[in-house]
């Protein structure tokens, strides 16, 4: 069984959707007993509240799209309390491995030869789902789960999600980070031949006391009242609420 941060150690953690009760065991352990804690900009209040009053906390995360820290920084950070033999907690919303460069992360890690383990999380997807008691799979209707982002590197000028050929239509989509311009993503969608009264669930501010939900069509999502980000998006025939 694991024990607590161990020193010298980097963790790459999953905080879950923001709600601290959808933490693993796991993350709740390390959270505590942490030497330094490097948090994403999404992970919530209420779990950092659970971190050790020892632990320094530094945030590493982007405010309206603009990082206070490159991706190079947040390595240098990664490196440099590890190598002073210090456990380094570095906490991302959801799960680490979705959307959340831990590619990079792990290859600075390893070439330094610092130890390092993963802690998954609960994508909000699967929160949002669950909280909604929405299935993103059904026998009838999608027998394919697809996760995407309308987030790219620098350098791609992508308004959405893109991919070969027409879109398979017993799919569920779901866009992490869409964006704010609905109307041009939901017509690049329609263009890849979803039908424009496909089912779309709209949910900003996943799992926490500002959740706002938003049930439309694709075809009427440039004018549905969708929340502030940050925002996930269900597409599909699936998505239909109770």
């Amino acid at each position: 069984m694991n024990s607590g941060a161990q020193p010298g150690h980097v963790y790459l953690v999953g905080a879950g959707p923001g709600n601290p009760d959808l933490l693993t065991l796991r993350a709740a352990d390390l959270l505590r007993t942490a030497d330094v804690i490097l948090p994403d900009d999404l992970v919530s209040e209420d779990v950092l509240a659970l971190a050790s009053p020892t632990a320094e906390i530094i945030a590493v995360g982007k405010r309206c799209g603009q990082p206070r820290i490159t991706q190079a920084g947040i390595h240098g950070l990664m490196l440099e309390h590890a190598q002073a033999d210090r456990s380094v907690l570095r906490l991302k919303s959801g799960d680490p491995l979705v959307f959340g460069r831990a590619g990079e992360e792990l290859a600075a890690l390893r070439e330094a030869g610092i130890p390092v383990e993963i802690v998954p999380g609960i994508s909000v997807a699967f929160a949002v789902a669950a909280d909604l008691q929405i299935p993103l799979t059904d026998r009838a209707s999608a027998s394919k789960l697809i996760l995407a982002t309308a987030h790219h590197a620098e350098g791609k000028v992508e308004l959405s999600p893109s991919w070969s050929g027409a879109f398979p239509d017993d799919a569920t989509l779901v866009i992490y980070m869409p964006g704010r311009n609905f109307g041009a993503l939901a017509s690049d969608l329609i263009a890849s031949g979803i039908p424009q009264e496909t089912p779309c669930v709209a949910v900003s501010k996943a799992s926490t006391p500002l959740q706002h939900v938003c049930a439309t069509t694709l075809g009427d999502l440039h004018v549905a009242a969708i929340g502030p980000a940050p925002v996930v998006l269900l597409i599909g025939r699936a998505i239909k609420l109770p």
